[in-house]
């Protein structure tokens, strides 16, 4: 009986070891989703604090299972007591943030909570200096606490008192939801308010127990409160990610799952891992450091896979009321060609044409927006360049759509046999592809021109493909303003008594040209049109420059100078780097007009993808605006408001 009592209480240690050791790691990992996530949310940062009270106290548990002399054991019990004298501070700090976000503000509760932290401090003093609150108990491993003082009673009082007031509060701001989404979620918050108070509890016990409790039932209470609190704690965390969040829910839900899932859950196997394997110094002929390493490379890559495999079922929990449209999107998401993706294919498509034909050139001149650019090249691309300067793309691909027929066979070009690309409906031309002339004339042998005839359709299919994306992107780009602004109607909660949310819907950065109009201005940044005229002039940083500057149009260059200078990095500028490619296409594309050719030759890529990361980097700028017209920022030139175009671009030159 005695052995078998043995193994439970070292079966109940390690289960709490490992809670416990889980309790810390969850709570920190979620206390850094909610500030990287939820910041700017008063009730996310509220709920770091209480979070951060409760991690201490578990951090000093998971301490205190390795500690084996008195005097380290009682200094990490006090340790503990930072956390334990802040949590009823950290209610009412989050339960009167609760309140303010559905309008309810009072100043004298703003008060109390300023109170309850100067009293959490003198708590805590009187814990490290003073016998007053708490004293050294019995040293008896595994079971050693702190006891009762003579003035622990009123810290008591005051915890009990604080938690009920907290959730009072709670309780009040729940009657003042109006949508069943907001109720839902002061529900989750009011069964789980308990949650840290319970984390707390049975350090408060056994402080106010002078004897003790015997190991097993203490630490089978451990492991159930434990547990409790763990499951309360994530509820509680998944109920606050939710405040201050302008993505939609099922966003909101996806992320925290797979972040649980991938972080603490991961964490949590390897813990179990590493504290399950006997600490002896040979485990199965090998030393236990060596076994240990490779258990845990396997449990962390298992459970990525197993993570993997259950991601489908997984999705279907989360989104399982919008599983359909959700189907569309994934596919998308896969089926969807990128610039690169396209210009890949071209390449394989080109080369396979050029082995037929037995010739080292070819390519393929995309028409997009109007605009006529080489898209993808086989072989020489300096010859490529040279012959495509003797005959400009514009008059190329007009050449190529006076050649025009139903069969689809090469003409004869300056030096290059090319063929014109046009849609299925033979209504739009997509480009025209070239290969190195062998002979003066085209002339392929029958199996020649029935292979080339299904190359040329797969490089037709990608373009037309590509084409009707970029019409979904264009689409796309239309409405994402709408679907931002939709986001921001979403989040702004309605509450009993107060008002609804006004939102200016003059303000330019609400349209759904808004980015259309960016472009335009920075494409006559120096003057012109459409920087004189740009509706970007009614934005509220533009007035405000108004008034230190000579016209309208210097104050909106000087607007779109600070967003793009807020997007230069740290540091020396480097021409290639991933961090710096953005602004080097801003600077050198707009404020120093250079031609397509030249910034992609200093940027070392292709025109192409400019193109498309120059859509990025505008998109860029035009969310930098919509942030300094609602934050309120005064941007300020970076340098003389009069500098003339001249002195500027010689400053840039230099500092290229």
């Amino acid at each position: 009986m005695t052995n078998l009592a043995g193994l439970i209480t070292g079966a109940l240690l390690l289960i709490n070891q490992v809670l416990a050791a889980t309790i810390v790691l969850t709570s920190f990992s979620l206390l850094i989703y909610l500030l990287f996530h939820n910041f700017q949310s008063q009730v996310a940062r509220a709920f770091c604090a209480l979070f951060t009270f409760l991690f201490i106290v578990y951090a000093g548990d998971v301490v205190l299972y390795e500690v084996q002399t008195k005097e380290t054991a009682f200094r990490w019990l006090k340790f503990q007591w930072i956390g334990i004298a802040f949590v009823p501070a950290a209610y009412i700090h989050f339960s009167d943030a609760l309140l303010r976000s559905t309008n309810l503000h009072s100043r004298l509760r703003w008060v109390a909570v300023l109170a309850s932290y100067a009293g959490s401090i003198v708590f805590l003093w009187m814990v490290l200096a003073t016998d007053l609150l708490v004293v050294e108990g019995p040293f008896d491993p595994p079971s050693f606490h702190l006891t009762a003082g003579p003035l622990f009673w009123i810290f008591t009082l005051y915890y009990a008192l604080t938690v009920l007031w907290g959730a009072a509060n709670l309780r009040r701001a729940r009657r003042r939801c109006l949508t069943r989404a907001s109720r839902r979620r002061m529900t989750y918050l009011g069964l789980t308010f308990i949650a840290p108070a319970l984390g707390v509890f049975p350090y408060l016990v056994l402080a106010g127990s002078p004897e003790g409790l015997p190991p097993n039932p203490l630490q089978l209470s451990l492991m159930l409160g434990n547990i409790a609190v763990l499951t309360m704690s994530i509820v509680m965390a998944y109920s606050v990610a939710y405040f201050g969040a302008l993505t939609p829910d099922r966003v909101v839900k996806h992320n925290l799952i797979h972040y649980l899932l991938r972080g603490p859950l991961v964490g949590a196997a390897v813990i179990f891992t590493m504290l399950a394997i006997p600490k002896v110094q040979q485990v199965l002929g090998m030393p236990r450091d060596t076994l240990l390493i490779f258990a845990v490379v396997g449990v962390m890559v298992f459970m990525q896979l197993a993570i993997n495999r259950a991601k489908p079922f997984i999705d279907r929990l989360i989104y399982r009321q919008d599983r359909d449209e959700i189907v569309w999107i994934q596919t998308l998401d896969r089926r969807l060609l990128t610039s690169a993706d396209l210009n890949a294919f071209l390449e394989n498509t080109l080369a396979a044409l050029c082995d037929l034909l037995q010739v080292r050139t070819g390519f393929v001149v995309a028409t997009i927006n109007g605009q006529y650019r080489l898209e993808a090249y086989c072989g020489d691309r300096q010859a490529i360049e040279r012959a495509l300067e003797h005959q400009p793309l514009k008059d190329l691909s007009q050449v190529a759509d006076g050649q025009q027929d139903s069969t689809r066979h090469f003409f004869e070009g300056d030096g290059y046999w090319l063929i014109p690309l046009y849609n299925e409906a033979d209504d739009t031309r997509l480009g025209v592809l070239g290969v190195e002339a062998r002979t003066p004339t085209p002339d392929l042998s029958p199996d020649e021109q029935s292979i080339a005839t299904i190359l040329i359709n797969r490089a037709r299919d990608a373009l037309e493909d590509r084409h009707l994306q970029q019409g979904i992107f264009d689409t796309l780009a239309t409405l994402l303003p709408g679907i931002e602004r939709l986001q921001r109607w979403r989040n702004a909660t309605r509450y009993a008594g107060s008002l609804p949310v006004e939102i200016d819907e003059d303000d330019p950065i609400y349209s759904p040209e808004f980015q259309q109009w960016v472009k335009d201005a920075l494409s006559h940044y120096w003057g012109g049109p459409k920087l004189t005229e740009s509706p970007l002039l009614g934005l509220r940083i533009v007035r405000d420059q108004l008034l230190e500057q000579a016209s309208p149009a210097h104050a909106l260059r000087t607007v779109l100078n600070e967003a793009i200078e807020r997007m230069r990095p740290e540091g020396e500028r480097q021409m290639t780097t991933a961090e710096w490619l953005l602004y080097n296409i801003l600077e050198l594309k707009f404020i120093r007009g250079l031609k397509v050719r030249e910034i992609a030759g200093r940027l070392a890529m292709s025109e192409s993808d400019l193109y498309r990361k120059q859509r990025v980097a505008i998109a860029e700028v035009a969310r930098t605006l919509a942030d300094l017209e609602q934050n309120g920022t005064d941007p300020r030139p970076r340098g003389n408001g009069d500098t003339s175009k001249l002195e500027r671009e010689n400053h840039l030159d230099k500092a290229v």
